[in-house]
């Protein structure tokens, strides 16, 4: 399934049926997002190892590890993406605020709009304008008001440092964008929604400087508001933009922790081997 398509699904639940968006987390000894002995499997494949982390409300927590060592795959649990793929198994706890999101009773589309989730690839629909493209996830639930959908594309686009940029072209194409700007309306998009929880997944891989300058002034940004997690192979940019970060090797996390302690006096051999560039 291509990105496009799962950002599709994201947007089945009537928004009536979504809890509002806490100004707060429900408590400050309860972290934003807990997992403990996480496993995940792709048919007989293991590619998680009994993660157990929990990750701050708030602030940024960037996932680092060599290819093929599960960030990925660990950020895509955290929503419940794993579940549109047939051979996927999850074992394990994930807490959202401290609500399991596996429990039974908890819908897979409510989780993945409280955390959003943004690729490596920027994916605007192509056939749509820039403003068609934040508010279509509004409108896709019921939302019809001109003024409510005029107010949060707007607030949107400015929290993703966009609007000045595209305010006298709102009904250009999305695809008419540069690739940093395409970006950011994916990220202004996500947040039109009003999530909790913001994943990233290599966001500025595939951009330039100037825009990965941009993109990471927006993340500092939005850490104000939201919780994010970010997957990242950059140490630079993890240790630029990163309150936290977890070493994954091999589907195993190898240590977590605060990001000036991992990059300057980590506890593991193979952390400080990772983060010096002597393997990975």
């Amino acid at each position: 399934m291509t990105a496009q398509a799962e950002m599709d699904t994201f947007n089945q639940t009537p928004m009536a049926t979504r809890p509002e968006r806490p100004q707060e987390p429900p408590s400050a000894d309860v972290p934003a997002i807990s997992t403990s002995d996480l496993c995940v499997y792709f048919g007989e494949k293991q590619v998680l190892k009994r993660v157990s982390l929990d990750i701050g409300a708030r602030a940024v927590t960037a996932i680092i590890g060599p290819s093929g060592c599960g960030k990925s795959t660990f950020l895509r649990a955290l929503n419940r993406m794993h579940e549109l793929v047939p051979t996927a198994r999850i074992e394990g706890h994930i807490r959202l605020f401290g609500q399991d999101i596996y429990n039974r009773a908890v819908e897979p589309v409510i989780v993945r709009r409280r955390v959003g989730m943004v690729f490596q690839k920027s994916n605007p629909f192509p056939t749509m304008s820039i403003s068609d493209n934040v508010t279509v996830g509004l409108r896709l639930n019921g939302v019809r008001s001109r003024s409510i959908l005029r107010e949060r594309m707007e607030q949107s686009l400015a929290m993703a440092a966009l609007w000045e940029e595209v305010k006298d072209r709102l009904d250009a194409p999305a695809v008419s964008l540069s690739g940093g700007q395409q970006q950011r309306l994916c990220i202004a998009r996500a947040l039109a929604v009003q999530p909790e929880v913001l994943l990233m997944d290599e966001p500025a891989s595939a951009l330039d400087p100037l825009a990965t300058a941009k993109i990471e002034d927006l993340i500092l940004e939005l850490k104000k508001d939201y919780t994010i997690v970010i997957v990242t192979h950059n140490m630079q940019q993890a240790a630029r933009i990163s309150d936290n970060t977890a070493f994954f090797y091999l589907g195993e996390l190898i240590e977590y922790g605060s990001t000036p302690r991992i990059f300057t006096s980590p506890a593991k051999k193979q952390t400080e081997d990772y983060v010096t560039g002597r393997f990975g």
